[in-house]
């Protein structure tokens, strides 16, 4: 049996410990680096990844609108937040899940995931583009 891209992608996300991956066509787009990083770049680097099938360990609500802006058809997340969830529903992008949680936790677990709460009121892609590349600075200089 012929496996699909989405199931392709999962497949080298777990095998390869990536943070993402996205496939289109016969192209294959792979990260370890952690957060929204990843997906940024490439929206910044304007790669085509239209229509594409992402896997990704933790999707929460900034990256779902890196992904729309992305025009990604389908992903796989290992861990999803709720809003990101929506964010899915709300652009019709096809997503499936391991878990769902209300929110993503910072690394430290100590609170919400920065990214996710620079989104938190924020329902258009390209604002919440801004508000996340805000953040991106701010914890950069706090580093």
């Amino acid at each position: 049996m012929m496996k699909n891209k989405l199931d392709e992608a999962k497949e080298l996300l777990i095998q390869n410990d990536y943070t993402c991956v996205v496939i289109k066509d016969d192209a294959v787009f792979v990260s370890k680096e952690r957060g929204v990083k990843p997906l940024l770049k490439w929206h910044e680097d304007e790669v085509d990844l239209e229509a594409g099938f992402a896997a990704d360990k933790v999707i929460g609500k900034a990256a779902a609108y890196i992904y729309v802006l992305l025009k990604i058809k389908e992903v796989y997340a290992c861990v999803i937040s709720r809003p990101a969830y929506e964010v899915f529903q709300k652009y019709n992008i096809v997503v499936s899940y391991d878990c769902m949680v209300d929110a993503i936790v910072n690394r430290t677990k100590t609170g919400f995931c920065p990214m996710e709460m620079a989104v938190m009121n924020i329902d258009n892609p390209k604002t919440s583009l801004e508000a996340i590349k805000l953040c991106l600075k701010s914890l950069e200089k706090n580093s």
